[in-house]
């Protein structure tokens, strides 16, 4: 089998542990690349050749990979995601077991799941056309302010960077969205205007309930409060009920489709899957790349299949994952 790793390594604490699944992957006579990316890596450049290889692992936070799943989008090549970031949102919303020697064996039984991408479009402050692409979420106001406030404090603090930002901001700025899905349309005020390809934040909390990679279809989330405090009370709800299912979600509302529009009263920042634009935007548009994703999962993942006992890359038939 040849393998090539692009790994980030200055996401989340530094952590060797893509090594520890380099070495649990590697069989005798196979091959293994490792590309280690610059700050200011190109993704195109990352992923050159990708193609010629059996397994492609992005190692790296969230915003890391999904610029490189995006450059990836429909390239038949199994793709491996592996979690060295600080959140690990999109590893968590995927479902493997995360420790390197399971996802190793994951890889080595090829057991895929083709599932969907988001594309995110916008004019900056300068003129120009902007366009990245989303695994989990992406959008404008209070969500974007809170990533750029932790960012000092992430190497040090981890996820608790995020609520301390957020506690630092009690009343933020509320906005007045017009969103379009689909044709239609609505107004909206809130702090912010997300727009997610799913929804499932720390604590395995949805946000939103049946929001999932494999439906062909984004979720507009509009969260409707003007005080942080205020935030809590979903929080709380989700604890009770993580799917959202029994008693739902105050303060948010939701609306699905596959083509969004959505536009703001004022100049809000913007973030893609947690990592912030430069600058301000009055609006943005979003669509739905239905199964553009091409990647590894394993018998605990909620997009994968039963394990029918063959083995794609010579791994062993009988997987024995941590619970």
């Amino acid at each position: 089998m040849r393998t090539l790793v692009i790994h980030n390594p200055r996401s989340g604490f530094g952590s060797d542990a893509i090594f520890q699944f380099e070495r649990a992957l590697l069989h005798a006579g196979d091959e293994c690349l490792m590309r280690a990316l610059d700050d200011d890596f190109v993704a195109s450049e990352a992923c050159e050749g990708a193609a010629s290889f059996d397994m492609v692992v992005l190692s790296g936070g969230d915003g890391t990979i999904s610029s490189l799943l995006y450059q990836l989008r429909d390239v038949d090549v199994p793709v491996c995601v592996f979690p060295s970031g600080t959140a690990n949102l999109l590893c968590a919303n995927l479902g493997n077991a995360p420790e390197p020697a399971a996802l190793a064996r994951a890889c080595r039984i090829g057991k895929t799941a083709d599932l969907d991408l988001g594309e995110i479009s916008w004019t900056s402050d300068a003129g120009t056309s902007e366009r990245r692409g989303f695994a989990l979420m992406s959008g404008t106001g209070f969500d974007a302010q809170i990533m750029e406030a932790a960012l000092p404090n992430k190497a040090i603090m981890g996820q608790a960077a995020y609520f301390a930002a957020a506690l630092a901001n009690p009343r933020p700025t509320v906005s007045h969205f017009s969103i379009t899905v689909d044709g239609r349309t609505e107004e909206r005020d809130g702090i912010a205007c997300l727009v997610a390809n799913t929804a499932m934040i720390q604590g395995d909390i949805e946000i939103v309930p049946d929001c999932r990679m494999d439906d062909g279809l984004l979720d507009v989330i509009v969260v409707e409060t003007s005080d942080t405090a205020q935030l809590l009370k979903p929080l709380a709800f989700g604890l009770l009920d993580r799917s959202g299912h029994a008693v739902g979600r105050p303060h948010i509302e939701s609306f699905r489709g596959r083509e969004i529009r959505v536009e703001s009263s004022v100049p809000v920042p913007l973030e893609v899957d947690g990592d912030v634009a430069p600058g301000l935007v009055s609006s943005y548009s979003v669509r739905v790349l239905p199964r553009a994703a091409h990647l590894v999962v394993d018998p605990l993942s909620p997009y994968g299949s039963e394990d029918d006992g063959s083995s794609r890359f010579g791994g062993s038939d009988v997987i024995a994952y941590p619970k």
